[in-house]
């Protein structure tokens, strides 16, 4: 993180980047209207003039179809190499990698800022999130029917729509964080009881 509490410049970021895009003939500018994007965010990060944002990174991801680990850490290192990315109200910051046959689980660390809300664009078809919170409570889920969960209770959803995040009560939360994706499998299930609207659980 850079002293200002933006995300630090990670050139490697960039690089991984224009690797992913040119592997699927996509050009900027197309990259940039799938992720819904500027065209000069794309080319800013993939030339390391531009801080990531959580929301950026998670919606160039899904229009390249991978986890966003593929984007923040080179195959094969470590987890803990991964430089964290600050969003609205998150700051993310990658745990471990685990790859199953079917899917891809990331486990992330959460803080949740208080005072603002963030809302994350849309996973590819099959994403699932898995949050156990920590501490605080956080709102969170679809948001178009999000849910609330306090220190000790886990919450899941699909994510294939927007969702939301947000610290309540004027403290920060913090929350453990497990994102599953499936590989291209569709009739892959996904891990664990997740609802469309979500679910939650003590």
């Amino acid at each position: 993180m850079g002293t200002d509490g933006t995300s630090r410049i990670d050139p490697a970021i960039g690089r991984r980047l224009r690797g992913l895009r040119e592997e699927r003939g996509l050009s900027l500018s197309e990259l940039a209207r799938r992720a819904g994007v500027g065209k000069a965010t794309v080319s800013g990060l993939e030339h390391g003039t531009r801080n990531p944002t959580l929301e950026t990174m998670y919606a160039i991801a899904a229009a390249l179809s991978v986890p966003m680990s593929a984007l923040t850490l080179d195959p094969g290192a470590p987890a803990g190499a991964a430089s964290a990315v600050r969003g609205t109200a998150v700051v993310s910051t990658l745990l471990e990698v685990f790859r199953e046959p079917g899917a891809t689980y990331e486990m992330f660390r959460l803080r949740i800022v208080a005072g603002v809300e963030q809302t994350s664009p849309a996973h590819p078809p099959g994403v699932t999130e898995h949050l156990s919170v920590v501490g605080g409570t956080i709102r969170t889920g679809p948001a178009a029917a999000p849910l609330t969960a306090g220190p000790g209770e886990h919450v899941s959803w699909a994510a294939d729509v927007p969702h939301v995040y947000a610290a309540l009560g004027g403290e920060d939360a913090h929350a453990i964080l497990l994102i599953r994706t499936p590989h291209d499998t569709p009739h892959d299930p996904p891990a664990g009881p997740v609802g469309g609207a979500g679910s939650v659980s003590g």
